[in-house]
């Protein structure tokens, strides 16, 4: 059976993002809905976090919430996996709004027979995951990422996944719910 971890760091996040406080958290949550609307139809899904409003959003997609325990990514990923018994874990962040099913499911058949896949950010940061099992993850997040996952003593394959490339490249291809808050932001209403 197949696991999909979705950390999410929560409505406070995409500071760079030139917006209100409540924009941001519009466009956080609906970025977590896109993806949940994908990874719930690949596998038990279950979303980390520390938010007040990711439980509900999670249950109301068919997705399990799990507590993050504070650390940063990498512990949030951990302390799913704990959870996430055998089989192969895809591990998705919450803000790959773009993501589609087949995505996940190419991903997944990315994965070496003992070794993980990669989709890496533009930015040399690692925006999913794929891993024959939970084990072989590492707590790896941060600048140059790809990098170091690409280091581990295993097998790793890059993938070149385009609808888990950044929002900001794939705007037009977003799900529903992250192009209603774009479509707000860009006309200059709030959402």
């Amino acid at each position: 059976m197949t696991t999909v971890v979705v950390p999410f760091a929560g409505t406070e996040g995409k500071t760079r993002l030139d917006a209100s406080r409540g924009t941001r958290r519009d466009l956080s949550l609906a970025m977590l809905a896109d993806v949940l609307a994908a990874t719930v139809v690949v596998g038990r899904t279950l979303v980390v976090t520390g938010d007040a409003d990711g439980p509900t959003l999670a249950a109301d997609a068919g997705a399990e919430a799990v507590a993050d325990p504070g650390g940063g990514q990498g512990a949030a990923v951990a302390a799913a996996l704990e959870l996430a018994g055998a089989g192969q874990v895809l591990v998705v962040n919450a803000d790959v709004p773009c993501a589609v099913p087949a995505d996940l499911r190419a991903l997944l058949a990315a994965i070496p027979a003992h070794g993980l896949a990669l989709v890496e950010a533009l930015d040399g940061t690692t925006n999913a995951l794929g891993l024959s099992a939970g084990d072989i993850f590492r707590p790896l997040y941060g600048p140059d990422s790809a990098s170091r996952f690409r280091a581990l003593p295993v097998e790793t394959v890059a993938v070149a996944v385009p609808n888990l490339a950044e929002v900001e490249r794939l705007q037009l291809r977003c799900g529903p719910r992250t192009q209603a808050v774009l479509s707000a932001l860009s006309a200059g209403i709030a959402p």
